[in-house]
This record gives C-alpha cells, sequence and structure tokens, in this order.
C-alpha cells in the first residue's frame, strides 16, 4: 500500500488531491529525514472564504507553505500547498478555508497534528512529548493551546447542577488560583480557572455561564465551598437558592490545628518541668485511630491515661466524628450545640476558637445533612490532587496562562475537533 494510498483513507480532504511525495533529508526532522506531500486543489473546484465560507472566484496565490503532519514510522511528514485568496462578494479578499488546517492562525502544523500532540501530552509530560516527536515544547504548548481554545468554545454547559470550589497553590508567595469544578455523578470536570482568591476570581465564572447563556441561578443546586469568606459572599449572592455544603476536610482539619496547638504548648510546657510524655506524639493524636499500627495504638493508649490539656482536646475533638454517622439535619443540629457548649466549657482556647467558627457556620455545614451526603469536597480534594500531580509532572510551568490551558486540558473534557481517524 502506498503511503499517498493511506493518507486518502485516513486524511481525506475535500476538494484538494494528494499530489507527488518525496524524501528529504532535513537534519532538524525526526530521524533526519522528512516525508513532503504536494497538494493540490482539485481542477475546476472554486476555494472557500475563509471568513463567510462562501465559495468565490480565485484573486492570487500566496507563496508555498508546509503543514507538519502526523509523523509515519518515525519520519516527519509535511503537506505543502499555497494557499489562494478568494475574492468573496462578502468579505472582500481573504485567504480560502482549507479542511487540514486553520490558515488564518498561521501555523505551520495541521489539526491533526495538533490534537495527536495534544493526546501525548495528557500521557507524558510536555517536554517528553517534544522529544518523542521531534518538536519544540513550544509547538506541543501551541498545540495543547490551540486545541483547548477549540475545546472551551465547543463544550456543552447545560446540566450543570452541583460544583465546587476550592483554591490552589501554583508558586511561592501565596500565588494562587481559583478552581470551579462540576461535581454531577455523570460528569466530573474542570469548569473554570481563574487567578487569585478573592471574589472577583469567583465572579468570573458566573460571568463566563451568563456569556454562555446559562441560567445558572435556576440550574445549580449545589455548592462545595470551604470557609474562606470571598467564596461564601459571592455564592450567597449569585446562587441563593443552592444549598452551599462546607468542606468537611477543612472542618477536620481546623480542628486538627486546634488540637496540634494545644499539644505544642502543652509539650514546651512538660518539657521545661523535665516531662516528655508528649514527646513524638502529634501523629499519634491527629490520625485516625484505624490508621495506626498496633505499636502506636499501645503508645496512645498510654498518652490517653494521663490528665492533660491536650487528652480533653483530643476526647473533645473525636467526640464530633460522631455527629457525621447521623442522617437527619435536625439531629445532626442538635449534636452539633450540644459539642460547641462543652468546648466553650473546655477552657482551651485553641478548641473554643475552633467551636466559635462551627458556630458562626452552623447552617452550611447541616447543608451536607440536606443535601443527602450527596456532595462533599472530597471529591473536590480528589480532582485537586490531579491538579497538583500535573503541576508535579511538568516540574512547574513557566507562566500562569501556561498552568490555565495544562488544567483545561487535563480535567476539562474538552471536546476535540473532529478527524477522519483516531491517531492515537
Amino acid at each position: 500500500m502506498q503511503i499517498k494510498t493511506l493518507l486518502n483513507e485516513v486524511h481525506p480532504v475535500k476538494g484538494f488531491v494528494y499530489g507527488k511525495l518525496e524524501r528529504v533529508e532535513d537534519d532538524s526532522a525526526l530521524n533526519g529525514r522528512r516525508i513532503e506531500v504536494q497538494v493540490r486543489s482539485r481542477k475546476g473546484s472554486r476555494g472557500l472564504c475563509s471568513g463567510c465560507g462562501e465559495p468565490g472566484p480565485g484573486y492570487d496565490r500566496l507563496p508555498e507553505r508546509s503543514f507538519d503532519f502526523v509523523p509515519v514510522w518515525g519520519i516527519a511528514v509535511a503537506l505543502l500547498y499555497a494557499l489562494r485568496r478568494i475574492n468573496s462578494p462578502t468579505c472582500g479578499v481573504k485567504v480560502e478555508r482549507v479542511p487540514w488546517c486553520d490558515p488564518a492562525s498561521k501555523s505551520p502544523m495541521t489539526t491533526a497534528f495538533k490534537v495527536f500532540l495534544s493526546r501525548w501530552a495528557k500521557l507524558l509530560s510536555w517536554r517528553q512529548t517534544a522529544v518523542c516527536f521531534g518538536v519544540s515544547w513550544d509547538s506541543v504548548y501551541r498545540a495543547v493551546a490551540e486545541v483547548v481554545a477549540w475545546g472551551l468554545e465547543h463544550r456543552d454547559l447545560s446540566g450543570i447542577d452541583a460544583i465546587g470550589v476550592d483554591e490552589v497553590a501554583y508558586a511561592k508567595g501565596h500565588k494562587y488560583l481559583t478552581l470551579v469544578y462540576q461535581l454531577n455523578s455523570g460528569c466530573r470536570r474542570l469548569l473554570h480557572v481563574s487567578r487569585g482568591r478573592s471574589m472577583r476570581s469567583l465572579l468570573e465564572f458566573f460571568r463566563m455561564l451568563k456569556k454562555a447563556k446559562v441560567d445558572y441561578a435556576e440550574t445549580i443546586k449545589y455548592v462545595c465551598s470551604d470557609m474562606w469568606q470571598a467564596y461564601l459572599t459571592v455564592i450567597a449572592r449569585k446562587v441563593p437558592k443552592a444549598l452551599n455544603i462546607l468542606d468537611r476536610y477543612h472542618i477536620v482539619a481546623n480542628l486538627g490545628k486546634a488540637l496540634d496547638q494545644v499539644r505544642s504548648e502543652e509539650a514546651k510546657k512538660l518539657k521545661k518541668e523535665g516531662w516528655d510524655v508528649l514527646k513524638g506524639a502529634r501523629w499519634l493524636l491527629l490520625r485516625r485511630r484505624k490508621r495506626l499500627n498496633g505499636k502506636q495504638r499501645f503508645k496512645l493508649r498510654q498518652i490517653l491515661k494521663w490528665d492533660l490539656r491536650t487528652v480533653r482536646a483530643y476526647i473533645l475533638i473525636e467526640g464530633l466524628q460522631a455527629m457525621w454517622e447521623y442522617r437527619s439535619a435536625t439531629h445532626a443540629g442538635r449534636f452539633l450545640d450540644a459539642w460547641c457548649r462543652q468546648a466553650m466549657r473546655s477552657r482551651l482556647d485553641p478548641v473554643k476558637k475552633a467551636a466559635r467558627s462551627l458556630r458562626s457556620h452552623r447552617e452550611l455545614i447541616l447543608n451536607w445533612f440536606r443535601a443527602k451526603k450527596q456532595y462533599n469536597s472530597g471529591i473536590v480534594e480528589g480532582l485537586n490532587l490531579q491538579v497538583k500531580l500535573r503541576f508535579r509532572k511538568a516540574f512547574g510551568f513557566r507562566t500562569v496562562e501556561a498552568a490555565e490551558i495544562a488544567l483545561y486540558h487535563q480535567l476539562g473534557q474538552l471536546p476535540e475537533p473532529e478527524l477522519a481517524h483516531r491517531f492515537v
């Protein structure tokens, strides 16, 4: 089977035909050689205007251009064609529209090659993808960026009834990205990325939905978030009918910080008095009991025998875990109120501070029970883990724009341009 026949099967170009093939030596190409394929317009065909898509008479031809195609057996392939300019009655003189790429982008890559590189870039780092296929890192970046831009323009934003909001640090110096996920059981994906973690950052997401003509105030019924006040304010303003479910993960984490603060203060005091009861006890107290081995459980039991402020804080905070077993929001609310009253009488300032925070967010915490425990921020944290893995695989990104493109590409479940053949 000849290569020309293969090209006609996997990459047909309507209105054009493949002509002469030539193998040329090229030190910059993959394996030092390249296959050049001449492309010409079909005899008697009229070019299509790249603006309106209507056929029009030819005006002139531009110099011949080379368009990179998917490699064959490790050999680079390029399509050679001199684009026509069309004298369109509607748009004037415009470059013709061709099926293998967008001429307006002036990209040296075909659409098939862009999709090919973007699919491999999901599996490998961008640098590894560039090395494997004999292109530059910038070429992979541009390919992914154009595929992501096409996907964002053509994605379906209907049926969004549950979202999760969280922030992730992308660089040192408290530099954050606000991420909004769709949490529907059938479709969990990244919907929006914006810089910072302010009210404006989250408002950009709702502006995007409004631009896409999505009635988010009626369709969004559940929102998972943490206690960051900027997010809570925007959520209450934009989706007042939605149940705002507070992040159970961060509630437990805040209580763990309160316990650790009590332990740290008491450990320093005991050390001055010559006691080392709490030495090495940090993770024994913070971990769940079921995750401790036999030796660790024995040491924890020895610590719990002492009459210490740390022990009182531990027992108090462990007691709150029973609240998550309730099914009724009413009964869970009563349990939470009783626990908060007990915590406020504990004379443990870090625990009292955590109890005041729980009281101020009481209704948002109970929304988890009202939502029948369908949604929680454990889903959001799982998606955040994939974000961190993407950053780690790339060893960081040069710019924020590259980070945003990588996240949409990896987690956005975006549609891709349609091809006659799946190359990967």
